[in-house]
């Protein structure tokens, strides 16, 4: 009777919170999301979650479920779904073993550290971010064949083919889908100096095949891996971005791999946190806050109060001046993951916090050692019959990445590039600043702020979930977590709740416009902190599997997007 109670009380205060967000928004949050008993996947699309659930059902399992679900987002969600982009796994097999996944894009080898900067050390405005030049070398092909290669058991063939007769047959348009065709129509059409099929016309409802994509996935699935990095596929895509003057080369493309990574893996309580490694910044973030806020009575506090806003903010920005200092490609910097995610260290980072008043930025920088990032992201979780979980995180950075759509192989190109420090203590598109470890370099993977996670509770696999958002992918992932862990929050509400982000400058608190009420914005203030409910109008999607006290399973899908979670 308690469950319940609480239950219908925080629906209570979920709605009430919610009741005057804009009416573009879904306002009905549910108490639970779908719920079955032997498999999910949640992702951005119906149909791609759909198709992944597909090839469970034909015996594969989350790795065979990878390919066809990142795939299918490719042909429903071009947005950020690709072929042309990147991202990182994530994984937990049944017998307990971790391990990640870093299919990141990397610089071209022709690439430089002042590439983006004119004769006077400015950054030119626009050349990291639009244009064949902000294309980073792809990744996803690799990544997808790189998991699937040690254990995946179904063949390509047969797990592709869905997703071709999905591209053949083609899917439907949403409402949110048809906006951004809308508004992203003009920039199409500069970028390529013509109309591309995904533009103003397209109307909600209407349905979009792609026979290109369906065609380069036929040769995928017959000649495997290098038909994309030196096969005809990787050649004509090498050809249409020399055409456009990148600098990518077939050589850039045949040195391309995937890499295996020891992922960052920290204790919460009684749970086991398992996140993305760099050159991903969002398992060493992730450690660095939680480890910072553990020792607060969040439990104690009401969920999104001031205190544990408070809380939260601190941390975050204390986590994130040290990102902007430390964190890069690992393959090129040494990075002090030891310390910087040592209890001392963190103990003495938070130590001058004080509830009176906000920790001012200025006198915030990185932590004193002895001896940037797209919005436009997607994430899908999966757990298989098997009792195998992944949290994946992919990406063409920015929406629709360098808006570069090639049209004969059907799938846009990513703008990765802007995703480096182009000029150390200048900030990138998102607002995020970065220092001498993220500066370019040739064949370096840029800094990344996504953050796919797996949590075991006593030994047990619990929850794995993930989210787009740009610099606030790691907020928004620790809110979800500490909604569930914290306050009792099923998957569903945990996903859905109202959310706020600071990453250290701007010095600013991003909260979800019409979300957080007037009397507890003023109490903000009022401490010194500053408000900003424009920057960010939805802070995350994030996609989330829990394993409820039953064995069973559910699935959030994030009621700001189209995310569905499909299962049996």
């Amino acid at each position: 009777m308690r469950i319940l109670l609480r239950s219908l009380l925080l629906t209570i205060v979920f709605l009430a919170g919610c009741k005057n967000e804009r009416k573009s928004e879904k306002l009905q949050i549910s108490n639970r999301g779908l719920i079955t008993k032997t498999a999910m996947v949640v992702s951005a699309r119906e149909e791609a979650s759909k198709v992944g659930v597909e090839i469970l059902k034909k015996g594969g399992n989350a790795f065979d479920a990878m390919m066809a679900t990142e795939m299918a987002l490719a042909v429903t969600y071009p947005y950020a779904g690709n072929l042309g982009g990147g991202g990182f796994l994530v994984y937990r097999l049944a017998d307990g073993s971790k391990g990640a996944l870093d299919y990141r894009e990397k610089a071209p080898i022709a690439a430089s550290k002042e590439m983006y900067l004119d004769e006077n050390g400015n950054v030119i405005k626009g050349k990291s971010t639009v244009g064949s030049l902000a294309v980073g070398v792809p990744g996803t092909i690799a990544g997808i064949f790189k998991a699937h290669e040690r254990f995946g058991l179904l063949d390509v063939k047969t797990i592709l083919q869905p997703v071709m007769e999905l591209a053949n047959k083609g899917f439907v348009v949403t409402e949110q889908q048809a906006s951004r065709f809308k508004n992203y129509d003009s920039i199409f059409k500069v970028v390529n100096e013509k109309e591309i099929p995904f533009n103003k016309s397209i109307k909600k409802g209407d349905t979009i095949n792609n026979i290109a994509l369906a065609n380069t996935l036929e040769r995928i699935a017959n000649a495997g891996r290098d038909e994309f990095y030196k096969g005809e596929t990787g050649k004509k895509l090498v050809n249409f971005l020399q055409d456009h003057g990148s600098i990518i080369t077939l050589e850039d493309l045949a040195k391309y791999e995937a890499v295996w990574r020891q992922p960052i893996t920290f204790q919460y309580d009684d749970l086991t946190i398992t996140s993305m490694s760099p050159p991903s910044s969002g398992g060493i973030c992730l450690n660095q806050i939680m480890t910072m806020v553990e020792p607060f009575d969040l439990s104690g506090y009401d969920h999104n109060s001031l205190k544990f806003i408070q809380v939260l903010v601190e941390a975050e920005k204390r986590a994130y001046a040290d990102r902007s200092y430390y964190l890069g490609d690992p393959d090129f910097i040494d990075i002090p993951i030891e310390t910087l995610t040592s209890n001392v260290y963190l103990e003495n980072r938070i130590s001058d916090f004080s509830f009176d008043r906000a920790t001012h930025v200025d006198s915030l920088s990185h932590g004193q050692i002895l001896g940037y990032e797209s919005e436009e992201t997607t994430h899908y979780s999966i757990v298989d019959p098997f009792g195998n979980a992944i949290a994946v995180t992919t990406t063409l950075n920015g929406g629709y990445g360098s808006k570069l759509y090639l049209e004969e192989l059907g799938f846009f190109l990513n703008n990765e590039m802007d995703d480096f420090s182009s000029k150390p203590g200048e900030p990138n598109s998102y607002g995020l600043i970065g220092a001498e470890a993220n500066s370019i370099a040739p064949e370096k993977r840029m800094l990344s702020s996504m953050t796919p996670t797996i949590i075991e509770k006593d030994g047990d696999f619990y929850m794995s979930v993930g989210t787009p958002g740009g610099s606030t992918i790691i907020t928004s992932v620790l809110q979800a977590i500490l909604n569930v862990h914290e306050f009792g929050f099923t998957m569903q509400q945990a996903v859905d709740a109202p959310r706020f982000h600071h990453q250290w400058r701007p010095d600013e608190i991003r909260m979800e416009p019409n979300s957080f009420n007037e009397q507890l914005i003023m109490h903000l203030e009022a401490k010194g902190y500053k408000i900003n409910q424009t920057r960010s109008p939805v802070i995350g999607k994030v996609d989330g599997i829990l394993v409820l006290e039953d064995g069973r399973l559910e699935g959030g899908a994030d009621r700001r997007g189209d995310d569905t979670a499909v299962g049996f």
